[in-house]
């Protein structure tokens, strides 16, 4: 593993010859890779009050969007799961955490740590955890699905991080195992990714409330690439007649340039 600086004062850190995040030091609110700023774009539509909020990142590397979560909601409580001890240990000395920052990083994997969460007590999850470029089976499965369920507050979000092939055959799966624990399932992409052009990035939004539509599909039109949400309708649609995974799930597809970075 190593962190890769650029010449704008950001660094990527990189594990197993995959980027797993980018971090500005002195700007949390830069975010350069794609499903971050989606991941960021959800919560300016759905929480855009700056209160804190209670959360839990399975997978942390750099810990971009704990970081940008402590800059946007001031006093955010939050618990990052990350088995890596020594990548946590590297980011710690090189990219050291914000001052008065409240992130505690926990060295579980995603499905262990759940499990030691009290129930109701995070108002978002967010899985973000790849091995090798994959998301490991065992964070796709109908287990750990309930298991988020159980920690979600009433009101709470899940966000997904997934990646897949064109027809995202995959994420429509990962989509219907979801949602038999928390109906309302949209979808956030790039419009080249949704038309089926290329491999990438699916975030996956899901709660038990209904989703803003309206103000998610504003936003996207703000992102900095063509960005298209899909409603929870429209993926219910799309997942018709596809078999939710078991109890474990499957990894996501490789990605067919394993281990080039990515950046913008």
């Amino acid at each position: 593993m190593e962190i890769v600086w650029d010449e704008r004062g950001g660094a990527t850190v990189v594990r197993d010859g995959h980027p797993q995040s980018y971090v500005d030091p002195d700007d949390p609110e830069l975010l350069v890779f794609e499903y971050v700023e989606h991941l960021a774009l959800v919560l300016r539509a759905l929480r855009p009050d700056p209160a804190p909020l209670a959360v839990t990142h399975v997978g942390g590397a750099g810990m971009t969007l704990a970081r940008w979560v402590h800059r946007t909601h001031p006093g955010s409580p939050q618990i990052v799961l990350e088995p890596d001890a020594a990548l946590t240990e590297l980011v710690r000395r090189e990219l050291p955490l914000p001052r008065g920052h409240r992130i505690r990083v926990r060295p579980q994997t995603g499905e262990t740590g759940i499990t030691g969460l009290k129930d109701g007590s995070a108002d978002l999850v967010v899985v973000d955890a790849y091995d090798e470029g994959r998301v490991p089976a065992a964070l796709a499965g109908q287990s750990f699905a309930r298991e988020v369920d159980r920690v979600l507050a009433p009101d709470g979000l899940l966000l997904v991080n997934g990646a897949d092939l064109p027809g995202l055959r995959w994420v429509a799966r990962l989509g219907s195992t979801l949602r038999t624990t928390l109906p309302q399932v949209g979808q956030l992409l790039l419009r080249e990714v949704a038309t089926g052009k290329r491999y990438g990035n699916v975030v996956l939004v899901a709660s038990r409330q209904p989703l803003d539509d309206v103000t998610l599909t504003r936003q996207a039109a703000r992102a900095t690439f063509p960005t298209r949400w899909r409603p929870s309708p429209e993926v219910a649609a799309l997942e018709r007649g596809v078999r939710p995974f078991g109890e474990t799930g499957e990894p996501s597809p490789a990605p067919p340039d394993a281990g080039a970075l990515r950046l913008r």
